[in-house]
C-alpha cells in the first residue's frame, strides 16, 4: 500500500497578469520584476509565454491550511517585487482590454517553438489560469481518477470563471478564458482510458505519428503530469482572491480522494463521450453561475447552484476526511452568494462604465488577503 505521506499531497499554480498602474494595460515589464521576485519567493516565481505574464508554484502542500499561506506569501512577494519595479499584479482569466496583438513572447526556446508550431494560434492565448496538482503516485490508480474526474469539469469552472472580458468588450462568457484555450489542440475534456495501459498507448501514438513531441503537449482540463506523480486539474481561470484559489484546490483535492476511494472499490465509471463534455463545459463558460449546466455523467440539466451542491456531496466523505469539509463548504457558501469572479468583474463595470476600473477593481482583489 502506497504510503499515506505521498498522496493528496497538494500543489497550485497561478498565472499573474503584469499592468501598468498608468493606462491599467498589460505590461511587457516581467523582466523588471523577476529579480526582485527571485529575492523574495526564490525558485517559485517562474516566466510564462508572455512577457506580460507571471507564474507561481507552490512548494509540496499537505493542508489547505498551508495553500493558503504559501499563496498568501507568494502573491504578497509578486505584488511587491511588482510595485518596486513600478508595475502592478492582476489575478483575471483575461484581460478587460488589452489586445493579444501587443503582447511579446517571452524570449526563450520552449516559447518559440510553442509560436512556430501553433502560430497565431498560441498567440492569442493571452489567458490566466490556475492549476492545481493532487499527488497519486499510483499511475493506474491515477487514470481511474481522470476518468471520474472529467465528469466533474463543469462545476469547477463554474466557480472559478473569471474571465468575462475580451478587447474592451463584455464577451457575454463567464470564462471566455477556456473557450480560447479551447481552440488550441488537444485541450478540453480528456477521453475515457479503462487502464493505464490504454493511455501510454495513446500517447505513445501521438507521439508516433508526429502529432506532438511529447506527453507535455497534452493539454487537457485534467492531466496526468509529467514531471510529478500527480493529477493536474487545469480547468479553471485564474481566481482573484486567495479564498476563492483556496476553496477551489479544496474541491479538486476531494474529487481526486473520492475518486480514489472509488478505484479502490472497483466501482464503474459512466463513459461519457467527449462530445457530451465539452458541450457541457462549453455552457458552463458560456453561463457560469448564472445559468443552467449539464450534469454530463446523468444528462441532468440543471441550476448551477443545484450542480455545485450535487458536487459538494459527493465529495463530501473526503472533504470530512481530511477535515476539510467545513472550511471547503463555507468558500462554496461564501461564492455562490456573492457571485464568481466574472459577476463581480461585471457588477463593477455595470456600476462605472469603465473595463480600467475593472482592472483596478482586480488588482484590489488579488491582494485581498
Amino acid at each position: 500500500m502506497i504510503q499515506r505521506a505521498t498522496m493528496f499531497t497538494i500543489g497550485v499554480e497561478e498565472e499573474y497578469q503584469v499592468v501598468d498602474p498608468q493606462t491599467r494595460e498589460l505590461s511587457a515589464g516581467v523582466e523588471r520584476i523577476f529579480p526582485g521576485a527571485r529575492e523574495l519567493v526564490g525558485d517559485a516565481v517562474q516566466y510564462e509565454i508572455i512577457l506580460s505574464q507571471i507564474e507561481i508554484a507552490t512548494p509540496i502542500c499537505h493542508t489547505l491550511a498551508d495553500v493558503q499561506r504559501e499563496l498568501v506569501r507568494l502573491r504578497n512577494g509578486i505584488i511587491l517585487a511588482a510595485e518596486r519595479a513600478g508595475l502592478q499584479i492582476a489575478a483575471s482569466g483575461t484581460h478587460p482590454f488589452s489586445r493579444w496583438q501587443e503582447q511579446i513572447v517571452t524570449p526563450k526556446e520552449r516559447y518559440q517553438l510553442l509560436v512556430d508550431a501553433y502560430g497565431q494560434l498560441i498567440r492569442e492565448q493571452v489567458i490566466f489560469g490556475c492549476h492545481v496538482h493532487v499527488g497519486i503516485p499510483d499511475r493506474e490508480a491515477a487514470v481511474y481518477i481522470l476518468s471520474c474526474a472529467r465528469l466533474w469539469l463543469a462545476p469547477l469552472l463554474a466557480l472559478a470563471a473569471n474571465s468575462p472580458f475580451w478587447e474592451d468588450n463584455d464577451t457575454g462568457y463567464a470564462s471566455y478564458r477556456a473557450s480560447k484555450w479551447g481552440t488550441v489542440p488537444l485541450s478540453g475534456p480528456p477521453p475515457y482510458f479503462h487502464s493505464h495501459e490504454e493511455y501510454d498507448r495513446a500517447v505513445a501514438l501521438l507521439v508516433e505519428t508526429k502529432s506532438i513531441e511529447d506527453a507535455t503537449r497534452i493539454y487537457w482540463d485534467v492531466r496526468l503530469s509529467e514531471r510529478f506523480p500527480t493529477i493536474e486539474m487545469r480547468v479553471m481561470d485564474i481566481c482573484l482572491t486567495v479564498d476563492e484559489a483556496v476553496t477551489v484546490a479544496g474541491l479538486v483535492r476531494a474529487l481526486v480522494r473520492q475518486s480514489y476511494e472509488q478505484f479502490l472499490r472497483h466501482e464503474p465509471i459512466p463513459q461519457i463521450p467527449v462530445e457530451i463534455l465539452r458541450v457541457a463545459n462549453w455552457r458552463v463558460a458560456r453561463y457560469g453561475l448564472e445559468g443552467e449546466l449539464l450534469e454530463a455523467a446523468t444528462g441532468l440539466v440543471m441550476p448551477a447552484h443545484e450542480l455545485i451542491y450535487r458536487m459538494l456531496d459527493f465529495v463530501r466523505p473526503a472533504l470530512e476526511a481530511e477535515g476539510d469539509w467545513q472550511r471547503v463548504s463555507s468558500g462554496v457558501t461564501r461564492l455562490l452568494k456573492m457571485g464568481n469572479g466574472a459577476m463581480r468583474q461585471r457588477a463593477v463595470y455595470k456600476q462605472t462604465g469603465s473595463t480600467r476600473d475593472v482592472v483596478d477593481y482586480v488588482v484590489a482583489q488579488t491582494r485581498a488577503f
